[in-house]
């Protein structure tokens, strides 16, 4: 059967991500991630005919972003483009004459998952310039640091998934898609009693971005170096095992299908296991 390469050979792949981005990207959580990668395709190889690009082109793009990024963003930048060629042979009739490039090129080995924890002295002194920040922040991190949410599922937190008596909130537009039901510490309470009801409808009407840029100002106020927001989570995590829970309960809290991925967040603090053994 004949296969017309002639759409492969007239379209630029600037073209086809700018669908991608259009079409796609907006029903996708991490859409604003997608954007920034889509963005860089387009001024790397952008003036590609699709037709021309080669699992020799895709090596040379790896290499040459191996310079001056880390694997993790190399991996997660050709995997976009593995996406989008794979969705133009597959749904959007475009026939590439060596099938999708990037399936014969190897992508750089994963990173080791961070392991930042806080450190003695760092959660009173990030507590302590957040509250001076002011705003939603100092709820937001405490939030974070007793439930263990992520970001995303934090701002996006309503009022009425909040259920009071039950002392449980329903985290809806988690990272795995499914609605979990978390349990509310007694500092979980304090923190949501104390919000005022915006019309809006969410316990913190604030935009992720806007979190994120008052957690690095509020680091830099405070003197803390290499602490992320999602570290917290991270060590949320880790306390719930120094409290004694299980696997599987804090995977209920957590939502982490993978257990295997769970233990990565299980770097407990020798001092406290140390009690534990008598």
């Amino acid at each position: 059967m004949f296969l017309s390469t002639s759409i492969a050979e007239n379209t630029l792949l600037s073209e086809l991500v700018d669908r991608y981005l259009t079409e796609v990207a907006p029903s996708k959580k991490s859409e604003a991630d997608i954007k920034v990668r889509g963005k860089l395709l387009k001024g790397k190889l952008g003036d590609h005919v699709l037709a021309a690009i080669t699992p020799l082109t895709v090596k040379e793009f790896r290499d040459m972003r191996l310079e001056t990024v880390k694997g993790d963003t190399v991996r997660k930048e050709i995997s976009l483009l593995s996406r989008i060629l794979k969705l133009a042979q597959q749904e959007w009739d475009i026939y590439l004459p060596r099938g999708n490039p990037v399936d014969s090129v190897g992508l750089p080995p994963k990173g080791k998952g961070r392991d930042r924890r806080l450190q003695l002295g760092e959660e009173e002194r990030l507590l302590k310039e957040a509250k001076e920040y002011g705003g939603y922040i100092e709820d937001i991190i405490h939030l974070a640091l007793e439930t263990g949410a992520r970001r995303g599922e934090l701002v996006n937190l309503q009022w009425a998934n909040i259920k009071m008596l039950k002392r449980t909130a329903i985290l809806s537009g988690t990272k795995n898609g499914d609605d979990r039901e978390i349990p509310l510490f007694s500092k979980a309470v304090a923190v949501i009693e104390r919000q005022p009801h915006p019309i809006t409808g969410f316990l913190f009407p604030i935009r992720g971005d806007s979190v994120t840029q008052a957690f690095t100002r509020v680091c830099k106020n405070a003197k803390i170096k290499g602490l992320r927001f999602h570290d917290l989570r991270h060590e949320a995590i880790s306390r719930f095992f120094e409290l004694g829970l299980e696997t599987m309960e804090v995977s209920a809290i957590t939502g982490h299908k993978d257990l295997a991925m769970l233990k990565r967040y299980t770097h407990l603090k020798a001092e406290d296991l140390a009690k534990k053994l008598g």
